[in-house]
C-alpha cells in the first residue's frame, strides 16, 4: 500500500521541528547534568564537611549536639556500609525516618559515624529544573514549528504559482507570467531560489511568447501575399485550352488555394480574436448537411437526437475535416454516429428526451473509419502542422485536424483522438447542450 506523499510545506515544517527538538533535548541533558552536578556537589560537599567535625568530635568524645550524625544507624544502605567496613569513607542518596537525605559515612573505632543532610529539597529543585527545560523546550519546539510552517507554506505558495503558472503556459497562455513587470523593477533579480526559478519561467514563456508570435506573423504575412497572385494565376488558368496540362494545373493551384486559406484561418486561430456566434441547431440534421456538403461516401447514424448550441459554420468546418482525414487516411467504411450516452439513472426510465432524462448528458458526434488508426505520435502530442502519417505526405498537408482542434477550443467544445479496439481512428466531439428555455422554444435547423 502506497503512503500518501507529504507536500514539501510539511516536510519542512517537520524538519524544522524535528532538528529544534534534537537541540532542546541535547541542550536539556546538557542544563539538567551541569546544575545537577553543581547543585549536588555542593551537598556532597556540605555533608563531607559535617562528617569530618562528627568524627573530629567523636575522637575527643565531644558531644555531638546539632549535627545529624548518628552511629552504625539501621538505615545505612547496605552498599555504603559495606565500603565502611572496608576502612573507606564515602556518600550515597538513601532515606531516613521516610526522607530522601545524602549519607556520608567513615569508621570509627568498630563503628560506623553516619551523618546525613536533607537531600528533598535538591531533588525537587532538580525536579523542578527538569519541568522547566521540558516545558521550554515543547514552547520553543512549538514556536519553531509554527514559524517553519509559515516559511514552509510561503515557500510552497510562490512554487505552487509557479506550478500553476508553467501549467498554463503548457495549456497554451503564452501570457501568464508569476510576477509583473512593476515586481521586477522594484525587487532586486533572482534575490532567492524561488525568485529566481519564477524570473527564469518568466523569460522562457516571453520568449517562447515571441518566438510563437513572430511565427504566427510570418504564416499570416507568406498567406496574404500568396492570396492575391494565386486568385489571379487561377483566373489565368482557366484561359489555358482545355486538355491533360489544364487540369493538372488547376488541380495544383486549387490545391495550393486550398493550402493558403487554411494558413489563413489558423494564423486568425492563433492570434485568438476569433468568436463563435453561437445559436441552438438540431444536432442530427447539422451533421447530415455537413457530411453531405463533403461528396464522400459516409454513413451518418443518428442513434439519439438532440439541440446544441453552437457555431454552424465553425461545427460544420470540424465535421468537414475530420471526415475528408478519414477518407483520406482511413479505410471505408467511414461512419458519423451522433449520440446523447445517459448515465445508468436516466439509462433505467422510459421516455422522454436525453436531457430530461439526464440533464448531465453530453451530446456527441463521433467520426470512425476502418483503417490502421492514428499514429501513437497524434494520440500523445495530438495534430501537428505539416505532419501527416501518409508516406511522401502526398496525401495532405497535415492542417485539417490542427484546423479542427483549433475551432474546437473556439467553440468551447472537446475534441479527443482514439482508436478503436477493433481497429480504425476515431474521433469524438462533446458537445455542450443549450440552457433550458421556456416550454416549447423550438431549435434552428439549418437552412
Amino acid at each position: 500500500m502506497t503512503r500518501p506523499a507529504l507536500s514539501l510545506r510539511w516536510k519542512i515544517a517537520l524538519t524544522v521541528t524535528a532538528v529544534c527538538c534534537a537541540v532542546a533535548a541535547v541542550l536539556g541533558v546538557l542544563v539538567h547534568n551541569a546544575v545537577a552536578r553543581q547543585t549536588v556537589g555542593q551537598v556532597h560537599k556540605e555533608t563531607l564537611a559535617d562528617l569530618d567535625e562528627a568524627l573530629e568530635l567523636y575522637e575527643y568524645g565531644t558531644s555531638r549536639e546539632g549535627l545529624n550524625s548518628v552511629l552504625d544507624p539501621a538505615e545505612l544502605p547496605a552498599q555504603l556500609r559495606t565500603l565502611v567496613h572496608h576502612g573507606r569513607r564515602g556518600s550515597i542518596v538513601g532515606t531516613y525516618r521516610g526522607k530522601r537525605v545524602m549519607w556520608a559515612a567513615a569508621p570509627a573505632g568498630d563503628q560506623v559515624m553516619a551523618v546525613w543532610s536533607p537531600y528533598e529539597d535538591t531533588r525537587r529543585s532538580l525536579e523542578n529544573l527538569d519541568t522547566a527545560i521540558f516545558g521550554s523546550a515543547v514552547l520553543a519546539a512549538t514556536a519553531v514549528a509554527l514559524a517553519g510552517l509559515f516559511l514552509a507554506h510561503r515557500i510552497s505558495r510562490r512554487l505552487s504559482t509557479t506550478a500553476a503558472v508553467a501549467r498554463r503556459i503548457t495549456a497554451g497562455d503564452l501570457d501568464a507570467r508569476v510576477g509583473t513587470e512593476d515586481e521586477g523593477r522594484r525587487r532586486p533579480a533572482a534575490q532567492d531560489e524561488v525568485a529566481a526559478v519564477a524570473a527564469a519561467l518568466d523569460s522562457v514563456a516571453g520568449s517562447l511568447q515571441g518566438r510563437l508570435q513572430a511565427e504566427q506573423r510570418f504564416t499570416a504575412d507568406v498567406a496574404h501575399e500568396l492570396r492575391t497572385p494565386l486568385t489571379g494565376i487561377l483566373a489565368s488558368a482557366e484561359l489555358l485550352p482545355e486538355g491533360r496540362p489544364k487540369e493538372m494545373i488547376n488541380d495544383r493551384l486549387r490545391a495550393l488555394h486550398r493550402l493558403t486559406e487554411d494558413l489563413l484561418e489558423i494564423s486568425r486561430l492563433d492570434s485568438g480574436a476569433e468568436r463563435a456566434d453561437l445559436a441552438p441547431y438540431e444536432l442530427g440534421a447539422l451533421v447530415r448537411g455537413s457530411v453531405r456538403g463533403t461528396g464522400l461516401d459516409t454513413e451518418v447514424r443518428i442513434v439519439r437526437d438532440a439541440v446544441v448550441r453552437t457555431d454552424r459554420r465553425r461545427l460544420d468546418r470540424i465535421l468537414c475535416n475530420l471526415v475528408l482525414n478519414a477518407h483520406r487516411h482511413g479505410e471505408p467504411p467511414v461512419v458519423v454516429t451522433v449520440d446523447v450516452p445517459r448515465g445508468p439513472a436516466a439509462a433505467a426510465r422510459e421516455g422522454g428526451d436525453a436531457y430530461g432524462d439526464d440533464p448531465a448528458a453530453v451530446p456527441v458526434v463521433e467520426v470512425r473509419d476502418h483503417g490502421p488508426g492514428f499514429p501513437d505520435v497524434l494520440l500523445h502530442h495530438g495534430p501537428q502542422r505539416f505532419r501527416t502519417d501518409a508516406p511522401g505526405r502526398g496525401k495532405g498537408h497535415g492542417l485539417g485536424l490542427t484546423i479542427a482542434v483549433g475551432q474546437a477550443a473556439v467553440l468551447g467544445i472537446e475534441l479527443s483522438f482514439t482508436n478503436a479496439p477493433d481497429g480504425g481512428a476515431r474521433a469524438v466531439l462533446r458537445l455542450t447542450p443549450p440552457p433550458a428555455g421556456p416550454p416549447g422554444s423550438p431549435g434552428r435547423t439549418p437552412g
